[in-house]
């Protein structure tokens, strides 16, 4: 099957022609890039229908942080036209995956939290009516250098298709609670040691909070389904970097993870939720 997929991107640093030769690898796929703030015209219902899936691989909406590309005037909440047209997308079923540190966008949004499903939190907050730490942080521009880590697969599903066995990949890793895990669909799970001795703390919470960082042992779960709406949602912790991109098997799991949401059969699976 052929589709038509938006990339959504801003906010992050990342190794552009690598990010993008994993896409044009993957046959049948045709891609176009969108950065913020354009992309919140390009989402707009209008234009959004000219697409089956859209990737999100931005960072956005972080109060404090001068990411002042994506509208939100350092609110942390959404222009109402973007908020508009997230809605369009999940009312008209659009299929969506969201990579890496684009679970970390608009914290202060809580549509967006429904769509990732994830329990990454930039500083201590509330998270399902109970008080949660922020986020640790392995790899990626932190102090601590990536892991590697073996991912497992969970169950059978269309994303793991020809990965079956697992496999190994380098990146960066986030110490999550586990509190959102019985809400989603676990996919694949990374045998490592989720302690915060092997994490360094949130480097956009209030110094206070990193000298006194405290954290509970973390969830294993890397990649899941979700869905909100009528959207059928895959999301992915890795994918930071080109250890990411360049790797056969990540490049499988994402080529997978777009096809699914794409398709008729996730359509009616993210209904059915």
């Amino acid at each position: 099957m052929s589709i038509n997929v938006l990339i959504v991107s801003k906010g992050h640093d990342y190794v552009h022609d690598s990010f993008l030769a994993m896409f044009a690898a993957m046959e049948g796929i045709t891609t176009t890039l969108v950065e913020q703030p354009a992309a919140q015209v390009v989402l707009q219902p209008e234009n959004a229908g000219a697409y089956d899936a859209v990737l999100f691989y931005d960072m956005c909406g972080i109060p404090g942080a001068g990411l002042l590309h994506d509208g939100a005037n350092d609110t942390g909440i959404p222009p109402e036209a973007y908020v508009g047209a997230i809605e369009g997308l999940l009312e008209a079923g659009t299929g969506l995956v969201l990579i890496n540190h684009a679970t970390v966008s608009w914290p202060l949004w809580p549509l967006w939290r429904e769509i990732s499903g994830s329990s990454f939190m930039l500083t201590a907050g509330e998270l399902n009516g109970k008080t949660v730490p922020g986020s640790g942080y392995r790899g990626g521009h932190g102090p601590l250098e990536n892991a590697t880590i073996q991912l497992r697969p969970q169950g059978d599903h269309p994303v793991l298709a020809g990965l079956e066995n697992g496999f190994a990949i380098t990146d960066e890793l986030y110490l999550k609670t586990s509190d959102y895990e019985a809400n989603v669909t676990p996919l694949l799970r990374g045998e490592y040691n989720f302690v915060m001795e092997n994490f360094t703390p949130p480097p956009l919470a209030p110094p206070e909070e990193q000298a006194n960082w405290q954290h509970p042992p973390g969830s294993d779960l890397i990649v899941w389904a979700n869905a909100c709406r009528n959207s059928p949602i895959i999301v992915s912790d890795v994918g930071d970097s080109p250890l990411a991109y360049d790797d056969a098997n990540y490049r499988r799991l994402i080529e997978n993870a777009l096809r699914w949401v794409a398709s008729g059969e996730a359509r009616d699976w993210a209904k059915a939720r």
